[in-house]
């Protein structure tokens, strides 16, 4: 039987600021077999892209990247915030509504015609994921999908990542932010 993952994950109103509403994955993953049913799910979705590494993003992209990499017996690369990688990284810089952001990479983690997943927990306007998306994609790798637990469908961050020729899947969809 298969589990309603969305009923794990907890929306909490008015965080990190008023009108915002928090999709709350810490829930979902302190849960072992809705856990364990969100990287199965993730894991079939990937076993026919051929990919050799999942790529994921810092913090909680972490926590679902790391297991799906091990469950598919290939690598994991994490893309991080600025400062927190030893040794060389590349960087992309981004947008976000109110400045600007960055994500960095080990430089040597990646090889030109590589295939990649790129994994996140949430995807909302798409900003970090497109800026990862280019950071892998500078590398002269392909990425073959960009897997999302959550995705907040009324801001279009679907849009943006598949207009840049990358399909996007999610587990769960909640509308609203």
């Amino acid at each position: 039987m298969t589990i309603d993952l969305a009923r794990f994950i907890r929306t909490i109103p008015d965080y990190p600021k008023t009108g915002i509403l928090f999709r709350d994955i810490t829930t979902l993953i302190a849960d072992g077999a809705a856990f364990r049913e969100t990287i199965d799910r993730l894991a079939a979705r990937c076993e026919s892209l051929g990919a050799s590494k999942v790529a994921a993003i810092e913090s909680r992209g972490f926590l679902f990247g790391a297991p799906l990499a091990a469950a598919l017996g290939i690598g994991f690369v994490p893309i991080r915030k600025p400062g927190k990688l030893p040794g060389k990284v590349i960087a992309q810089d981004y947008s976000l509504e109110y400045g600007q952001d960055r994500v960095e990479m080990h430089v040597d983690v990646i090889a030109p015609g590589e295939k990649i997943v790129l994994v996140d927990d949430l995807i909302a306007t798409g900003g970090t994921a497109l800026a990862a998306l280019a950071l892998i994609r500078s590398t002269g790798a392909v990425v073959q999908e960009c897997l999302f637990v959550v995705e907040l469908p009324d801001l279009e961050g679907r849009q943006r990542i598949e207009s840049e020729g990358v399909p996007v899947h999610s587990l769960v969809l909640f509308e609203g932010h």
